[in-house]
């Protein structure tokens, strides 16, 4: 199967999972909902339910995944945990590791470093491939991620998450001088490995996403910013920034100079209610900032 489809006039309408099953008749019922479960498929950049409703035009995304790939621990993994209650943990990502296996027998990834610590969090989630896990950081993003210890917890944060009530925080190193505070609002659309703002789409609720730059000081290369993005799109951050002419430094698949190993993007601060409280986790970008 392509890795990104095209609905086409005929299939306006088709649920998510039937247009899985027809466009690969390969692909069994059990199979296409896991894909769709776990994350692996995004209409329009977006994660989606099974029984959603495709319109003409949008793309559907299917990562190359092995089905029966599940997450193990491995407990010689560093973890920098900021927060942990009984019904979450707040860790702090380096910069270069997974989240979560793509393959079997990759144990070098977050989730393999969280089972090791917290093993009740197998079965607790979206799949086995990611257990806890309630967003996802790019391998090359640096920061803070929340997972959920229990399946009640789980629950109740996904849905904050989904209903923008948890405030996630990132800096980023970019180019030029960014205005702040202003609110980043193209569209966004998937197109191959990037996702794309699409000004003409503003109408579409589906690919609609609000990032917004609440400061901005100079720094080599440019201006190091905070931006706050509650609608959590995929490379919603590096994609909007380079959307208003702002790339991140080192981020070469939008077009940021390759001056940097790798994209300076790092979430900071994430806000959220957790055993009966509204607590605020910070963490500081590492050294490659200051480069």
């Amino acid at each position: 199967m392509d890795p990104i489809l095209r609905v086409e006039d005929s299939e306006d309408g088709l649920r998510l999972d039937v247009f899985l099953r027809r466009r690969d008749p390969r692909l069994t019922r059990a199979r296409s909902k896991m894909l769709i479960a776990e994350g692996h498929v995004r209409v329009d950049g977006r994660r989606a339910k099974k029984g959603a409703r495709l319109v003409a035009g949008q793309s559907v995304e299917v990562q190359e995944v092995e089905l029966d790939v599940v997450a193990v621990a491995n407990a010689h993994l560093p973890l920098f945990v900021c927060y942990e209650d009984t019904d979450c943990v707040v860790v702090d990502k380096p910069a270069g590791q997974a989240m979560h296996p793509l393959q079997a027998g990759d144990d070098q990834t977050l989730c393999s470093a969280l089972l090791a610590h917290y093993p009740e969090m197998a079965g607790v989630g979206y799949g086995a491939r990611e257990p806890g896990i309630l967003h996802r950081l790019d391998t090359n993003t640096s920061g803070l991620v929340i997972a959920a210890r229990t399946d009640a917890a789980f629950t109740r944060l996904r849905d904050a998450l989904r209903g923008g009530e948890i405030d996630k925080r990132y800096k980023a190193r970019v180019v030029g001088r960014v205005r702040a505070p202003q609110v980043l609002d193209a569209p966004l659309r998937a197109t191959g490995k990037r996702m794309s703002a699409d000004f003409d789409a503003r109408d579409q609720g589906d690919l609609h996403a609000l990032t917004e730059v609440l400061a901005s000081t100079p720094a080599p290369g440019g201006s190091l910013v905070e931006v706050r993005a509650r609608s959590a799109r995929r490379h919603q951050v590096r994609a909007h920034l380079a959307a208003y002419g702002h790339p991140l430094i080192g981020d070469v698949l939008y077009a940021g100079p390759p001056s940097a190993p790798r994209h300076l993007l790092h979430a900071c601060a994430i806000t959220f209610e957790s055993s009966g409280a509204r607590r605020t986790v910070s963490a500081d970008p590492p050294a490659d900032f200051d480069a």
